[in-house]
C-alpha cells in the first residue's frame, strides 16, 4: 500500500538526529516536489508528535533562512526543545551551516 504524502514527510523527518534541523524546502526536495507548504501542513497535522510514541520531531523543521516558524505547540516551545538538544538560536534563527542536516 502506498504511503500518504504526510507519512512520507514523517518518515524523512525521523532521519534528522537530535542536534540537527531540516528545512521544509529540504524535506520537499527529498520528496522530489516543490510543495513546501504541503510539507508544513503535514508537520502541523503530525499525529506522532513529541507527546506520542511514534515520535516525529517536527520541532526540528525550520524555515529555509534559518528562522523558527510554524509549530503547533508554539514557537517558544519549539525554541526550548531545540535548545535542549544543543542547538543555538540567535535572534530567532538557527545557523544552518552549523546545525543543518543534509539528506543523502
Amino acid at each position: 500500500m502506498k504511503k500518504s504524502f504526510n507519512e512520507r514527510c514523517y518518515e524523512i523527518l525521523r532521519k534528522v538526529p537530535k542536534g540537527k534541523v531540516a528545512t521544509y524546502k529540504e524535506i520537499a526536495k527529498k520528496l522530489e516536489t516543490k510543495a513546501y507548504r504541503a510539507v508544513g501542513n503535514a508537520m502541523n497535522k503530525n499525529p506522532h508528535g513529541f507527546l506520542s510514541k511514534g515520535n516525529v520531531p517536527c520541532h526540528r523543521v525550520i524555515g529555509s533562512n534559518g528562522t523558527l516558524v510554524g509549530f503547533a505547540h508554539g514557537l517558544k516551545k519549539k525554541s526550548e526543545m531545540l535548545k535542549k538538544e544543543g542547538i543555538e538560536i540567535k535572534n530567532g534563527k538557527v545557523d544552518l551551516k552549523k546545525y543543518g542536516f543534509k539528506f543523502k
